[in-house]
């Protein structure tokens, strides 16, 4: 079942709504978990298991780490265990193929083709299993003894398929103690209807034009140029629309998820760029895997291994191919070379360190895009104009003139103006925006259903997570 769908919209949310609010706190959060599994099982019905599995692991490793923490010769056995299993059952589901397929190639061997299914959001929970459990061993939060408490926090449904990936030590005061206020209410509301409004008007439309650049026959410098721009909005607004409900739908039930995407496209440095896009990612792989292998506190060619290591993973992480793991590694050099060289000269003019941000978000999600490295170089040379591609043809003229109005107002919705021209709106005319802030959500509510009723052309991007 995905958010931006009429039965989720119309049927599941309000029934699991009115349930929730009707029934006495102690039972909330059994009630959060029913409604989690029916969610998930609504696409998957047969991988219900496959997270059950996770979660009851997690929850007996996790009692084991806090039980024998003070025993010397027991005391990593919970959290080794806990690892195998997670990154065992994550690796066969999601990596097995690939692995398969690469060791065939290199050997000669006759290797079977593996082909195994990928359950939904299988690396988002499993990245919150893994960080309670690490967690829990490390001493930073109390093992939880409410099995279902724990289901819920991990299986939740606002966060299950798409993140933000929400550590325990986020929300652990808050499986027992929350509220939910009318400020709760109505910030849920409106965070939510923005975030589907992101995902339908604009990622869906975005992506119409990314489908017809890669349907085409003939593709031309202009076109290339009109794919990339396209994928790079719709990623955004995709992915942070995605957010922005799960955080809004979190808020409406007493949770307060943290941030995931802060405007990253403003970004004067790849560095900056990653503090502001998939921010629980980024901060996961920080203090789980780079601060552990050492972060950069270790002999010079120790930290380029550390940084290269964690790229690779974050590339990994995203999909179960090359270009994926060239994606991450790209970053990685880009990473280095500002942190060994170009971070004071991007200080220093932060005009060009912004639009150098653009050029490589644009180069690196057009390889992450592509079904192969090959691919993505050979739209790269097209962008450049050394594929030896025309330079338009009627085609690319056409989606120039259908998209040009909505690539700009992506555009601009990608940065912070927007919000501050509303800010400043509501500091001189609060009584307009008291007005104007219902009436527009409930506008947008309307189109939104519309598109979904009318179009069946609704893309989900996280298939591979």
């Amino acid at each position: 079942m995905l958010f931006s769908s009429i039965p989720f919209l119309y049927y599941f949310l309000p029934m699991v709504l009115g349930v929730y609010f009707v029934c006495p706190r102690r039972f909330r959060n059994g009630v959060l978990l029913a409604a989690s599994l029916v969610f998930y099982a609504w696409g998957e019905p047969k991988f219900v298991w496959f997270m059950l599995l996770s979660i009851a692991q997690g929850y007996g490793f996790g009692l084991l780490a806090e039980r024998w923490k003070n025993d010397p010769k027991r005391k990593n056995l919970p959290l080794a265990a806990s690892l195998c299993i997670s990154l065992g059952l994550l690796g066969w589901c999601k990596y097995a193929g690939f692995f398969a397929q690469n060791l065939r190639q290199l050997t000669g061997w006759d290797i079977p083709v593996i082909r195994v299914a990928l359950p939904i959001g299988i690396s988002f929970y499993t990245f919150q299993i893994i960080s309670y459990v690490v967690d829990v061993w490390r001493g930073t939060v109390p093992a939880q003894k409410n099995l279902i408490d724990l289901a819920a926090y991990i299986a939740m449904f606002p966060q299950l398929i798409a993140g933000p990936i929400v550590r325990y030590a986020d929300v652990r005061e808050q499986l027992n103690t929350r509220r939910t206020t009318g400020q709760d209410l109505a910030a849920g509301l409106s965070r939510f209807v923005a975030g589907l409004s992101k995902k339908v008007l604009l990622a869906n439309t975005l992506y119409a034009l990314v489908t017809q650049f890669k349907a085409a026959e003939q593709r031309t410098v202009l076109f290339c140029w009109l794919y990339a721009l396209a994928y790079v909005l719709h990623l955004y607004f995709d992915f942070s629309g995605y957010s922005d409900m799960a955080i809004g739908l979190g808020r409406i039930f007493g949770f307060h998820f943290p941030e995931n995407f802060q405007y990253p496209y403003i970004s004067r440095s790849i560095t900056e760029f990653w503090r502001r896009w998939h921010i629980s990612l980024g901060t996961w792989f920080r203090d789980y895997v780079y601060i552990p292998l050492g972060g950069n506190r270790v002999p010079r060619a120790r930290w380029v291994l550390n940084l290269a290591v964690v790229w690779a993973l974050t590339g990994l992480w995203h999909g179960a191919a090359w270009n994926f793991v060239a994606w991450g590694l790209l970053f990685a050099v880009l990473l280095l070379a500002e942190k060994l060289w170009l971070g004071e000269w991007l200080h220093r003019h932060p005009a060009l360190g912004h639009f150098y941000v653009l050029a490589a978000v644009l180069a690196s999600f057009v390889l992450f895009d592509a079904d192969s490295v090959a691919g993505a170089l050979g739209v790269l040379a097209g962008m450049a104009g050394l594929a030896g591609l025309p330079a338009a043809d009627a085609l690319s003229l056409y989606c120039l003139r259908s998209y040009a109005v909505l690539l700009l107002l992506a555009a601009v919705g990608s940065t912070p103006w927007p919000q501050k021209l509303w800010q400043r709106l509501a500091g001189r005319a609060p009584w307009l925006c008291a007005v104007l802030g219902p009436v527009g959500l409930a506008v947008l509510l309307v189109l939104d259903t519309a598109f979904l009723v009318d179009g069946s052309f609704n893309p989900f991007l996280y298939f591979r997570f």
